[in-house]
């Protein structure tokens, strides 16, 4: 970084928000130990819910995944009586003998996995300036329901530390990113906390002029809706490029499977300059199908972004197995049965082209589906705008697993009058 661009964190935005609804801290990484040269993947998380309508509590979680061995590990730990340690000086956040310490651009981080003996350390030296997501538009505030939420992050940072499997020890060497995140937002309630409303609306106000502002009206030639896109879920990508680029990418649902997403995509070439991208689509390459909660989530993302002669085409895809994060859910239990995170470590490729300029890219890729699981299992919806030459008409497929039924439709108008209905049984699935 050239030291010009100014740090938009200030020293409150790094500390604790105390009593907001929800705040958490997380970190990701790709590292190698050295003694081996093994690739590794990391996520380390801490997550608080102030006291309020459904109580005090706090969360731990560290997932690693051995991406040679194609294996991984997860621990996650949950106390409903308590909130984290927060130590002022140094500013700390803290669990027992877990916790990440420091403010921008350097941190240190441990953590701890009991049941698989890990424990992690690592020295966190940030390479590029921490960024809101929106910040042009809203100042990295998001809106939820009737409440909303700031979200930080830091794209790229270099690490280094130790990891100790079974007090066998290797030093590490990677990349990570790290991300702060804090509202009175509810996924139980999302009317919960209606004195935000004002100041809510005022944000959906300037997100939606922002969406608007950047999409030219027109008829797409299909669209995709799901139960299981609720937009009580998200997609989330972070990757970093072979050639020094990092992108951010998230995508609230809103039962949309294929289409112009409601979120961003944010690159950034040199650390200090951030383009974000609202005219974006996005389409699900491959999915994989959970029988238990009878749910597909994607295992392969293609997103297409434009911003004037600027046009990024990306596909992550997920190259390890999945690791899956559950925590049935104890509220609301005649509407849902869980709510998970999906874990995918991956690779990115794709293009970046500026008027005649074309940049090939490729890269290392975390996906990660969250999913809130309704009892309607998977219903989806899919229409087709029939345009000319073909001629005009609409065709809608129904794949209903809830009545165990598929439908067929279609409706032509040009250049005969045509219309279809066809609908066919579901085995138990």
């Amino acid at each position: 970084m050239s030291g010009k661009a100014i740090n938009p964190w200030t020293p409150y935005d790094e500390k604790e928000h105390s009593p907001c609804a929800i705040e958490w801290w997380c970190v990701e990484g790709f590292f190698k130990t050295l003694e081996n040269n093994k690739r590794w993947a990391v996520k380390g998380s801490f997550t608080e819910l102030y006291k309020g309508e459904y109580g005090l509590g706090m969360n731990t979680n560290l997932t690693l995944f051995n991406l040679d061995e194609d294996t991984h590990t997860i621990y996650y730990f949950r106390d409903d009586e308590r909130k984290l340690d927060i130590i002022e000086k140094p500013f700390t956040i803290k669990f027992k003998d877990t916790y990440i310490q420091g403010k921008y651009p350097l941190y240190k981080i441990k953590f701890k996995d009991p049941k698989n003996k890990i424990d992690l350390y690592l020295n966190y030296n940030a390479k590029a300036m921490p960024h809101w997501v929106s910040q042009d538009v809203s100042n990295g505030y998001l809106p939820m329901g009737s409440g909303f939420y700031r979200y930080g992050f830091i794209p790229r940072i270099k690490l280094d530390g130790k990891l100790i499997i079974k007090d066998k020890s290797f030093n590490i060497e990677g990349e990570g990113y790290f991300e702060h995140v804090w509202g009175n937002i509810s996924y139980i309630n999302p009317l919960l906390n209606i004195s935000e409303l004002k100041k809510s609306i005022e944000i959906y106000s300037k997100l939606v002029g922002w969406w608007i502002k950047n999409h030219k009206p027109k008829i797409p030639r299909s669209l995709v809706f799901s139960t299981e896109n609720n937009p009580f879920g998200y997609d989330w990508v972070w990757a970093i490029l072979d050639n020094g680029w990092s992108i951010f990418y998230g995508n609230i649902l809103f039962f949309v499977m294929k289409g112009p997403i409601a979120g961003t995509l944010i690159l950034t070439k040199d650390g200090e300059k951030y383009t974000e991208f609202c005219n974006v689509t996005f389409e699900y390459i491959t999915r994989e199908y959970s029988k238990k909660y009878d749910i597909y989530y994607p295992t392969e993302i293609r997103a297409v972004a434009k911003k004037g002669e600027e046009k990024l085409v990306l596909n992550f895809k997920n190259t390890n197995k999945i690791s899956k994060l559950i925590c049935p859910i104890k509220y609301r239990k005649k509407i849902w049965t869980a709510f998970v995170i999906y874990e995918e470590p991956g690779e990115v490729n794709g293009y970046y082209q500026n008027g005649e300029n074309k940049v090939s890219l490729s890269g290392k890729c975390k996906i990660e589906p969250q999913r809130h699981i309704s009892k309607l299992g998977h219903n989806s919806v899919k229409f087709d705008f029939i345009k000319p030459p073909e001629g005009i008409g609409l065709s809608a497929n129904f794949d209903l697993h809830y009545l165990r039924k598929k439908i067929e439709t279609t409706l032509k108008f040009t250049p005969l009058p045509h219309f279809k209905f066809y609908f066919s049984k579901i085995k138990k699935i």
